[in-house]
């Protein structure tokens, strides 16, 4: 299988914080591929979408796009795509999805500012 140079274009975006480039990136591939890349691309960009809404303040966009994607993610059985840990991404996500789960929504903009200054946003990382 090979993967396309774009799929890695998309996952520096999201290691990077660019949720909103990794969103359009990973689309313009996932609208294209076949299963079982197909939802691994949309849960990717699910969860920088979610990040983007985080971004906006939009604790409800974000909550519920984060459970999407892991979601999708877990339906795959994948655990390594590409020499990126699936499996620790996952684990990521859900740990920023319970902190979503319990945020009020009044603490929104703070949270995403420790969150983007500590750079803890769900990360694809090598094996």
């Amino acid at each position: 299988m090979t993967i396309p140079e774009t799929f890695f274009v998309g996952v520096e975006q999201l290691n990077t914080q660019q949720f909103y480039a990794c969103h359009d990136t990973l689309e313009a591939l996932w609208f294209e591929a076949m299963e079982p890349e197909k939802s691994l691309y949309q849960g990717i960009l699910q969860i920088a979408v979610a990040c983007y809404h985080l971004s906006n303040d939009n604790l409800r966009g974000a909550t519920i796009l984060m459970g999407e994607g892991l979601r999708r993610l877990r339906q795959t059985e994948e655990e390594v795509y590409g020499g990126l840990n699936l499996v620790d991404f996952i684990q990521q996500g859900e740990v920023l999805l319970a902190s979503l789960q319990q945020l009020p929504t009044a603490e929104v903009t703070t949270f995403y500012q420790a969150l983007q200054a500590e750079n803890r946003f769900p990360r694809l990382n090598p094996v």
